[in-house]
């Protein structure tokens, strides 16, 4: 088992039943995703749904005619890339880039789909990240329309480190693509963050500093996406 890669390590399924996770097991891959490959692209058949348990995938909206892509949203150790499956939309319409290298599970999607359909447990439970999901696409679109690039670094970073701890590796170029600016833009952002010493940026690896203040100086909806997601293991 890699480092990283236990059930725990993925909240939904920590979140499971041992008898849901137990007819699952069986099937239950690990992984080792690397940082920058493109995991999915429009109009492929998913054959897996990926449970991160020490990575980030990214799906991407094209948002120019020149296939510039924006983050739609991140899925991290708090969820699953799969729900197109049981919403019955195999052929993926996004891009998926690993956002942050690390391990994850991957379960063959007859397996989830035949978990699914049998209702109880795991399906009420996936149907809750659904609902968090569209809360946090929602939070997205309002925090890239109305909030200043530091404010909404500090959310990307913050939501980062909730997904893989308190050190991540990725580049500010990348940043950049990720939250649709500009690299300068970032550049800016993160050397006063730095500055501050609110994080540490050195060679493309950020590490938290000061969680506290970073949360200040974040925008609102950090709290708004970390609550989406904590109710949906509430019931759990």
């Amino acid at each position: 088992m890699t480092v990283g890669a236990t059930r725990k390590a993925n909240a939904l399924l920590a979140a499971l039943p041992d008898a849901v996770y137990n007819r699952l097991l069986p099937d239950l891959e690990v992984t080792k995703l690397r940082p920058g490959d493109t995991l999915l692209t429009p109009g492929k058949t998913m054959k897996y749904a990926y449970f991160p348990t020490g990575s980030i995938v990214a799906l991407l909206h094209q948002v120019d005619a020149g296939g510039t892509m924006g983050e739609a949203w991140p899925v991290g150790r708090e969820g699953v890339l799969g729900i197109s499956l049981f919403l019955g939309v195999p052929h993926f319409i996004r891009r998926v880039d690993v956002e942050v290298g690390g391990s994850a599970f991957r379960l063959p999607a007859r397996a989830l789909l035949a978990e699914f359909r049998r209702g109880g447990a795991f399906q009420q439970l996936l149907l809750r990240y659904v609902f968090a999901l569209i809360m946090q696409a929602s939070q997205l679109g309002i925090c890239g329309q109305h909030h200043p690039i530091e404010q909404r670094l500090c959310r990307f970073l913050l939501c980062a480190f909730d997904r893989v701890g308190d050190e991540l590796g990725i580049t500010q170029q990348r940043m950049a693509e990720l939250l649709g600016t500009r690299r300068v833009s970032i550049s800016k952002a993160a050397a006063q963050l730095q500055q501050e010493e609110l994080i540490d940026y050195v060679r493309g690896r950020v590490t938290l500093v000061n969680r506290k203040k970073l949360e200040k100086r974040s925008c609102v909806c950090t709290a708004i996406i970390r609550r989406a997601f904590e109710a949906v293991l509430e019931q759990a």
